[in-house]
């Protein structure tokens, strides 16, 4: 399936060269009254990463997962792509429940799913087209119950339209839930990337999500205050060893201003950078870097094969 992205292009994954970073977020506001801070506004300062990154790091495609609650605006997002050069998919879904618009998704999956498709063929913000659905969320081991009807209603309309989708499991819980709750309504698991994996310690659970055929994000590098990456490329050195290159995901989800580079944050490039050259230092080849910063992403978004 061809890629939509927010200028209106319509991509094939042989037209993508560069780096893809499959889950960050460009514009949102995530403000809470414990929480002032959440938000991610400064449009100049993010255009000039993701420029910056697009001739440093050869950053070909940017995956922005903020759906609907998250205070987005893809007009927005547009707007950075096109000024920074950078190819961006914007998403609709529904992030954790704390974060539902009042009435959202509701109690009816059907009901639930037609408004998920009502963005996806009528567009967001002036008929701007998701590429995506994500970061459809849930919170801890067992989902809620409206979280339940998210995560169903997106795994449907996912199907219906041909779209994959990326979750939120919180600190990487809830990831097998997430996965099964997702298939059951008929979606294939290689359309399915399971979100903060990198935030989760055992790599059992690692290993039995990619047994079932879906892909593991490891999506937060670079917030060192969940997990120092160090641990990151351990996990994902172990799951090299295993045989599960192509199961693998990179990104930063760079979420708020404060992350980003002139605010003394890790920024878009971090993963890019830094995080490549541990990884290249630890002996991961150029064919399976390739992988991991390219090629998984796009077999990912097109669902053009299984891993």
């Amino acid at each position: 399936m061809p890629i939509r992205t927010a200028t209106g292009r319509r991509l094939e994954a042989g037209d993508v060269s560069g780096s893809v970073l499959a889950h960050e977020h460009l514009h949102l506001d995530l403000r809470t009254e414990s929480d002032a801070e959440a938000t991610l506004h400064d449009t100049g300062a993010v255009t000039a990463e993701l420029a910056d990154a697009r001739r440093d790091h050869d950053l070909g495609l940017v995956i922005d997962l903020t759906c609907r609650g998250m205070g987005g605006d893809a007009r927005v997002v547009r707007r950075i792509s096109e000024d920074s050069g950078v190819e961006v998919v914007v998403a609709t879904g529904w992030y954790y429940e704390r974060f539902h618009p009042r009435g959202e998704p509701g109690t009816s999956v059907e009901e639930a799913t037609e408004l998920l498709l009502a963005d996806i063929l009528g567009g967001l913000d002036g008929g701007i087209l998701p590429g995506v659905l994500g970061e459809i969320g849930s919170h801890g081991e067992r989902a809620s119950d409206a979280e339940r009807t998210g995560l169903r209603a997106s795994a449907r309309a996912a199907v219906e339209s041909g779209l994959s989708l990326g979750t939120h499991a919180h600190l990487g819980q809830g990831a097998r839930e997430q996965l099964d709750l997702l298939t059951a309504e008929g979606l294939s698991p290689h359309r399915v990337s399971l979100g903060h994996q990198d935030l989760c310690d055992d790599g059992r659970q690692h290993v039995d999500l990619a047994r079932a055929g879906a892909y593991i994000a490891f999506d937060t590098v670079g917030k060192t205050g969940y997990q120092s990456d160090d641990r990151r490329a351990e996990l994902l050195l172990d799951l090299l060893e295993a045989g599960f290159e192509r199961h693998l995901l990179l990104s930063n989800d760079i979420s708020r201003d404060t992350y980003l580079r002139d605010r003394q944050g890790q920024g878009y490039g971090h993963v890019l950078g830094p995080f490549r050259r541990m990884l290249a230092d630890r002996g991961v080849g150029a064919d399976v870097l390739d992988l991991l910063y390219r090629a998984n992403a796009l077999r990912w978004l097109t669902g053009s094969e299984e891993p």
